[in-house]
């Protein structure tokens, strides 16, 4: 994985003793929260409902061990003993002391980590495929071109202050597990007719209140113009994105005012001035990213592991795991594991001190000290030998981290809604703890199948539930909670944004409802093969809505 180097720890150095003189000139009153404000989210600092939180970034999602002990530490000294992985592959925890944001920042810069550019109207956290490097069916490792994206645009003197706040995601599979169409920018590695790799260039996606599958506007892009294109887009995007309007001033708002196509032509006008100038990437910079991210010392194994099927075989919760939260690895003879940051009655995404501690353990002995988080909110060990798997589902089993659930309905993405979050409508995980409780029965799952359930607490769908299979949304009526549903959603190759399936439901109806859906889902498919979003775009949604509201009406206010 990428290590500092003398600027890098430099420079983070100096933006924590800069902040520690903001905070205490806010303690001392010499600063005003409105002055102040802007400073806190330059480092990752909010104000919620009861306290501060600090989101920490965790770039495209790859922690060593040392890192995740760090955090652990952090938990356990300075919050609640927990953090929260996000949809960001970043960690926030929820609730830091202002006094103590500046020792914690500290902490962090001593295991190379920092909160830069997690808030604001910047270039985010960039994000990336979170088997990166390690699955078979990836073209080039998208880790080496995510760090050159994030060492160009770390306090990008132009792109500080953007309309609004802006994501970049890339993949170099085959098979999108980035959700690159929802992104600002999505980046997906590709090879053109000679076999030369490049990138797909996708510009305009996103959640929110007006959801948008981004569209492609370059279909190859030599790699070393990667940066100078992306300069382009940004420039275009400041230049005319609204600051008039933040509910329109998103860069999709932009492409979809102004056409794909004539957007694409204003970023080719503005490249063709830029393109071969002083952002294109030399090859032996490249090469000096790609060295940072050299695999591991792998064993020569066999590619059948005799101690894994014996295991199998033997024991039959084992085996359930196994085939839910392993993947294809790329080296004959190891395995990627994901570890369910989901468990019955859980808050999704959540891990306790303790149990940071023991994964930290876990990725010593068993992945090369390395661990990556997705933006599905688990934890994935990328490199482990099949023939370790077993001894590593008995230690995850003893602290309620074997949840067999991967890709599975309980597999919930969901945002800290109005548990936490001042911008939220309706609380995600009292929604999401129901729905765990429901259908907790794994043989039930395994029969449902692939089948994606994500919840956001309000519009600025931090939870992703337009690209769920299944969505849910948190909406205040009249000052009560209800939750819309949406159905249709997924962000993979297939990538569509949920319809709504009819008034929203109170908290206790949800559960119901969902039940409802997964019913005519498993009475309508034409086999075991056939996933839910497959027949909900073969049936079409009023099957799903006249079970769901024939059987039990959803309790509407009375302004309705």
């Amino acid at each position: 994985m990428y290590r500092y180097d003398e600027f890098d720890a430099t420079f983070v150095a100096e933006r924590v003793k800069q902040f520690r003189g903001q905070v205490e000139r806010r303690l001392a009153g010499e600063l005003g929260e409105d002055e102040f404000r802007p400073l806190r989210l330059q480092n990752g600092l909010y104000l919620q409902l009861h306290a501060y939180m600090l989101r920490i970034a965790v770039p495209y999602g790859v922690l060593s061990s040392k890192q995740l002990r760090k955090l652990a530490f952090i938990a356990r000294r300075y919050d609640k003993g927990f953090g929260h992985f996000t949809t960001r592959q970043n960690i926030q925890f929820n609730w830091p002391e202002l006094v103590d944001v500046p020792d914690i920042l500290d902490h962090l810069a001593s295991v190379e980590m920092h909160a830069i550019q997690t808030s604001g109207n910047c270039i985010r956290n960039v994000t990336a495929d979170h088997f990166a490097g390690v699955a078979p069916d990836e073209i080039e490792d998208p880790r080496v071109w995510a760090e050159i994206i994030r060492q160009w645009s770390t306090l990008h003197p132009e792109f500080a202050f953007l309309p609004r706040k802006f994501k970049i995601a890339v993949t170099g599979a085959s098979h999108d597990r980035a959700a690159v169409k929802f992104h600002d920018i999505g980046l997906k590695m590709v090879k053109n007719e000679a076999g030369e790799i490049g990138f797909e260039v996708i510009v305009g996606g996103g959640m929110g209140r007006t959801p948008a599958i981004g569209p492609t506007i370059r279909g190859f892009l030599p790699k070393q113009h990667l940066l100078s294109y992306l300069e382009a887009v940004l420039r275009v995007y400041n230049l005319l994105g609204r600051r008039d309007n933040l509910y329109k001033a998103r860069i999709k708002i932009l492409v979809a005012a102004t056409g794909t196509q004539e957007f694409a032509r204003l970023v080719e006008e503005e490249w063709a001035r830029i393109k071969d100038g002083a952002l294109t990437l030399p090859a032996e910079e490249v090469a000096r990213i790609e060295r940072y991210f050299q695999p591991p010392a792998y064993e020569k194994l066999p590619a059948i592991s005799t101690e894994l099927e014996t295991a199998k075989r033997g024991d039959a919760t084992f085996a359930r795991w196994l085939k839910a939260n392993t993947h294809a690895h790329k080296v004959d003879g190891y395995s990627i594991v994901t570890i369910s940051l989901k468990p019955e009655g859980g808050a999704p995404g959540d891990a306790s001190a303790d149990q940071m501690d023991l994964i930290a353990d876990l990725a010593d002995e068993y992945s090369f000290k390395e661990l990556r988080v997705t933006h599905h909110q688990n934890l994935v060990l990328p490199n482990v030998r099949k023939q370790d798997l077993y001894a590593l589902w008995q230690r995850l089993a003893a602290v309620r981290l074997a949840n067999p659930n991967v890709g599975f309905l309980t597999d919930i993405i969901a945002c800290p809604g109005l548990d936490y979050c001042n911008l939220a409508n309706a609380r995600s995980i009292p929604i999401a703890q129901r729905l765990s409780r429901r259908f907790n029965d794994f043989q039930r799952l395994e029969e449902i199948g692939e089948l994606r359930l994500n919840i956001s607490g309000c519009i600025n769908a931090c939870g992703h539930h337009h690209a769920g299979n299944i969505g849910i949304l948190g909406v205040d009526k009249q000052g009560e909670e209800f939750y819309q549903i949406t159905l249709g959603g997924s962000s993979k190759d297939d990538s569509s944004i949920g319809k709504i399936i009819g008034p929203a439901f109170a908290i206790d109806q949800v559960a119901d409802a969902v039940e409802n859906i997964v019913n005519v889902y498993l009475e309508k498919r034409t086999g075991q093969d056939e996933r839910f979003l497959e027949t909900f775009r073969r049936v079409g949604i009023d099957p799903f809505k006249e079970k769901v509201y024939g059987n039990s009406q959803a309790r509407r206010p009375a302004a309705e």
